[in-house]
Parts: structure tokens; C-alpha cells; sequence
């Protein structure tokens, strides 16, 4: 019996992907176990975006190499494996072989590659693959009552700050019937809530001409995945977020009303030396989905100590995070990525200056949070429900994301994957407190 351990570093769709190379190591004869030391193979899915993303993966590799015993074999797979490639092996020499994000779906085919080589030779398998995994991917239980969908993969847009493009390759949307098949195999698993997940989701389609991809999509998972109960739409382009996706989110009640739009800023210069779009797309997507949605949650994220970012740019992004008024946002410091155009701009901005912008930010943004949690407080929330601790349930609302965003605490102790209705009884800067709604009514009985 061979058995792997698979270990994933990243964001959502790096889980996406691990869930689907296990589905093949299984198809293959392959067992999984939860102890490295027991593992015949290890497998590391890496992330590469940021400077201290691609250490903590270098970190991981060398300490599994540490370890490794006669006859193990270590793969580092996913973005870091596909950014930097050979550098990965100098940093660790005793990884046996290199999967690149494009290539998750020949995992198989290396690891035979591996037990059949000759001396210790290494293999990589980088770049393109000759041929895509077109469908519904087995994947495992949902967990809490939430499970991720990635809808496509790739990015075609060109912002100077990313490396994504040049990890990930071009945009390449997945079928509709594949997606169906695998929203519906997740809802008998167990989810409640499928999220859907891509470098773009905003962009799903276009690859192939469709404009109105998205919300084909959208209606064909509500129509034809009985069952489901939310869908959660995530990384919205600004420019990208049409009137037919905004009409569809307020349309079908199971997408619940909240978006990620990453901004990344909000002075027209700095979105120039970004290569993002300018804030009055953003501006009126924002007034459009507040008012097709009024209760609509909205999630941004913003990059601070960009090249060249002035006292005076800095101040507009404030000024317009206290006048939007974003239920989540996520602040990060800019961090110079090799091979992409901001690395080599002037005007690079100080570490400490990057983190007092950061702090500055983050401090008013708490307030804001905090005020529009306040606004919560006596509506009932469904939520939910991913755990509980001592008498105490907790889980999501529709207003937050799993992994990302905040909680709704409130006292019971609720079976996970069930969706409870919750009165708001309180709010933190992020999370919020309740009680049951049958609760309150059995109170109110024994009052009389």
C-alpha cells in the first residue's frame, strides 16, 4: 500500500486544486494518511504570490527534507513550484520532483515517473499541460457546510504588482455542465454553501467569447443544483461587474448579497502606476449593487506603499474608505514581486512608511466595521453553523466569508453544517453576538 501526505499553503483555489490531485492519487490505488512520517510520498502545494508566502513554502519543503527517510519521495507543487522552478531545488536539494499550477492534474503521471526512475533523478513537469481535466472533480466531504468551486483559472488581466499571470497562465473557464455536476456531487456531501472561486470569477467566459458567462452560470447552478443553499460570489473584477451579475445576484434568492471586489486602491495615479481600472468604475458598481441589494455585504482589499504612492495619494484612499463605508476590507503592504513592472518602478516607499500606512488604514476601517456591525444588531441572521465550544455555537452569516471574514457567536450548542436563524444582540469590530430565535420564543412563553 502506497500512502501520500498532501499538504496545501494558499488561498481557496490551491485547495481546490490539492482536493482534485487527491481524487487522482485515489483513482491510482493511492492512500492518504495525516502523519508525514508515515507517507510514501509528500506532497507540498505551494504558494508563491508574496515575498513571505514563497518562504513560508521554503520553509515547509526544507523542514519535510529534514525528515525525509531511504525511499520517500518530496514533490513541491503549485505556484512557487511554477514561478521559480529549479531555484526551488537549490534552496531544497532533496526534492525528488517540481508540479507546476498548470500541471496539478498530472500528478499521477509523476510520481509513476519517480518510482520508475533511474539513480535519483529528478523530474519537472512546468509550463502548459498537453491536455485539461474538463470534468466535475470528486472531491471530499464539505466541511462545516461549506465548500469551494473554482470556476476557471488564469488571469488575463495585466496589473503591474501581480504574478499571477505568469504563474497561472492565461484564463481558461471551465465547462458549465462539469461545474453543475461538481456543485451538485458537494451538496449531496453535505454543503450548505458552495463558493465560487477564480483569479476572476467576474471574468468566467470570456476565454471563449461569452460575455454573460457569469451569470449563465450563476442561473445554472441555482436551477439545476437542488439543494443548494447559498452561493457566495468572490474576486470581482472592478470593471468587470456588469449590470447582468448584478441583476442575477438580486434576482435568485440562494446568492447571498455580498462581494468581493478587490479595489487595491483608490487615487486615480496610483490605479494608473497599478494598471487597475479607475475608482469611478468602482464608485458605480458600488451605488448599482446597493441599490438592486440594499442589505448587500461588501469585501475589498487595498495595497498600501505602492512605488510612488505621495502623503496626498494616500489620504484619497482614506477619504474614500470613510465615505463608501465596506463592511470587510483587507490591508496589505505592497511587496516588490521579481519579473513584474512594480518591482522596478521609482519611488519605492519605505517598510516602516508601508506599515503606518497599513496601521492608519486598518485603525479607521475598525471603526467603520464596528459601526456597520452596530447596524446588525436586532436583525435576524441566518448562520451557518461551523462549530461550537463549551455551550457556545459559532458560524457565518451571508455577510461573511469562511476563512476571511467575521463570526456570529451566540449560545447553543448547534449540529455543524446547520443554518440557524439568529437574532443580533451585539457586535464586536468583527464578529457578532445572538441568541436563537426559538430562544427568545420559549422565553417569551415562560413570561407569559
Amino acid at each position: 500500500m502506497t500512502t501520500y501526505y498532501l499538504l496545501t499553503l494558499g488561498c481557496p483555489k490551491n485547495l481546490v486544486d490539492s482536493e482534485a490531485m487527491a481524487m487522482l492519487l485515489r483513482r491510482e490505488g493511492f492512500y492518504a494518511t495525516r502523519n508525514p512520517d508515515e507517507a510514501d510520498i509528500l506532497i507540498v502545494n505551494t504558494c508563491g504570490f508574496l515575498q513571505a508566502a514563497q518562504e513560508e513554502s521554503i520553509e515547509v519543503l526544507r523542514k519535510l527534507a529534514a525528515g525525509k527517510r531511504r525511499g520517500q519521495m518530496l514533490i513541491a507543487a503549485g505556484c512557487l513550484a511554477q514561478r521559480l522552478g529549479e531555484q526551488i531545488i537549490q534552496c531544497v536539494p532533496k526534492i525528488d520532483g517540481v508540479l507546476g499550477t498548470r500541471r496539478w492534474m498530472e500528478i499521477t503521471r509523476l510520481v509513476r515517473m519517480l518510482q520508475h526512475r533511474r539513480r535519483r533523478e529528478r523530474y519537472q513537469l512546468l509550463g502548459d499541460p498537453e491536455v485539461r481535466l474538463e470534468g466535475a472533480w470528486e472531491r471530499p466531504p464539505a466541511v462545516g457546510g461549506s465548500a469551494y468551486l473554482k470556476i476557471s483559472d488564469g488571469c488575463d488581466a495585466s496589473c503591474a504588482f501581480c504574478t499571477i499571470p505568469s504563474i497561472k497562465g492565461r484564463l481558461h473557464s471551465r465547462p458549465i455542465a462539469a461545474l453543475v455536476d461538481e456543485a451538485n456531487a458537494l451538496v449531496a456531501q453535505g454543503a450548505r454553501e458552495i463558493v465560487l472561486v477564480a483569479q476572476d470569477t467576474t471574468a468566467y467566459g470570456w476565454d471563449r467569447g461569452e460575455r454573460d458567462g457569469l451569470p449563465r452560470l450563476l442561473r445554472a447552478l441555482v436551477r439545476q443544483v437542488p439543494g443548494l443553499q447559498w452561493l457566495r460570489l468572490m474576486y470581482a473584477y472592478p470593471g468587470h461587474v456588469t449590470d447582468a451579475v448584478i441583476e442575477t445576484m438580486a434576482e435568485l434568492p440562494p446568492i447571498v448579497h455580498y462581494l468581493d471586489m478587490p479595489l487595491q486602491h483608490a487615487h486615480p495615479d496610483t490605479l494608473r502606476r497599478m494598471r487597475r481600472p479607475a475608482p469611478e468604475h468602482a464608485l458605480d458598481h458600488i451605488e448599482k449593487l446597493r441599490q438592486a441589494m440594499p442589505d448587500i455585504a461588501l469585501r475589498t482589499t487595498f495595497i498600501v506603499g505602492y512605488p510612488g504612492e505621495t502623503e496626498a495619494e494616500f489620504q484619497t484612499l482614506l477619504d474614500f474608505v470613510a465615505e463608501v463605508r465596506f463592511d470587510k476590507v483587507g490591508v496589505f503592504e505592497f511587496s516588490p514581486e521579481p519579473g513584474t513592472p512594480a518591482a522596478s518602478l521609482p519611488d519605492q516607499i519605505p517598510d516602516e512608511v508601508k506599515a503606518e500606512r497599513r496601521k492608519r488604514l486598518m485603525e479607521l476601517q475598525q471603526r467603520i466595521s464596528l459601526q456597520r456591525n452596530r447596524e446588525q444588531i436586532g436583525r435576524v441572521l441566518n448562520v451557518l453553523v461551523e462549530g461550537h465550544d463549551h455551550g457556545i455555537s459559532y458560524g457565518r452569516s451571508y455577510r461573511d466569508a469562511p476563512e476571511v471574514d467575521g463570526l456570529v457567536l451566540f449560545p447553543s450548542e448547534a449540529s455543524i453544517g446547520e443554518i440557524m436563524p439568529v437574532r443580533v444582540t451585539g457586535a464586536m469590530e468583527y464578529d457578532l453576538e445572538g441568541e436563537p430565535v426559538h430562544m427568545t420564543y420559549m422565553e417569551k412563553l415562560q413570561k407569559g
